[in-house]
């Protein structure tokens, strides 16, 4: 099984989200789609950045990374290089 970690970026609300999965796709729905979680309130979600993991605990601890200090810092720099390529195609 592969394990991914991603990055969602909401232009309305100038938010991001990092989590991991099994399944971006149906993830991606209950983000945007199904939403009971906080995410629900900063829709619509676009994935900016996604990581490929051969096992959950290597998933957890990039997570895990992306939202400490130092990760976080990582994460800004992704988010800003994705706005500024591709901000004028946002809808």
């Amino acid at each position: 099984m592969e394990f991914l970690v991603y990055i969602l970026y909401s232009k309305n609300s100038n938010r991001n989200y990092t989590g991991y999965t099994t399944n971006l796709v149906e993830r991606f729905k209950s983000h945007n789609i199904y939403g009971k979680d906080s995410t629900r309130l900063y829709r619509p979600w676009i994935v900016i950045h996604v990581e490929f993991f051969e096992s959950k605990e290597e998933a957890l601890k990039r997570e895990k990374y992306y939202k400490s200090g130092r990760g976080s810092l990582k994460k800004n720099e992704i988010i800003h290089n994705y706005l500024a390529r591709w901000a004028h195609t946002l809808p």
